[in-house]
């Protein structure tokens, strides 16, 4: 299975570099349309090759679901956590409840008798 990851990861690490390749042109990126630019007498430009623009753009997509689905199942792990302090306080209460139990007795007969 590992290696079949690896094949995966290999295929896709080729692919992107032959599209980063087939794609070195460069490209003008621009933060407003020119008439709003006009209006605004202000315009952001930059210029870099058309696959850093595409794949930037993955990257911040990835990036972006992967803060919006961590913050979307916050409450899944804030409602494990809480079940996990009462696992743990009854834990502690049957232990508490088993030495009231089993005080003044044989220890053997004690594991015994849980055991049961």
């Amino acid at each position: 299975m590992r290696y079949i990851r690896y094949l995966v990861w290999g295929v896709l690490a080729l692919v992107l570099v032959s599209v980063s390749l087939a794609n070195r042109g460069n490209v003008t990126l621009k933060l407003m349309p020119e008439a709003l630019a006009e209006l605004a007498k202000f315009n952001l430009t930059m210029t870099l090759p058309l696959f850093a623009v595409v794949l930037g753009g993955i990257a911040i997509g990835v990036a972006l679901g992967y803060v919006l689905e961590y913050l979307r199942e916050h409450k899944h792990r804030r409602e494990a956590r809480i079940r996990q302090g009462e696992v743990k306080k009854l834990s502690r209460e049957v232990k508490k409840l088993k030495r009231q139990k089993h005080e003044g007795k044989d220890e053997v007969l004690a594991l015994l008798e849980d055991a049961s």
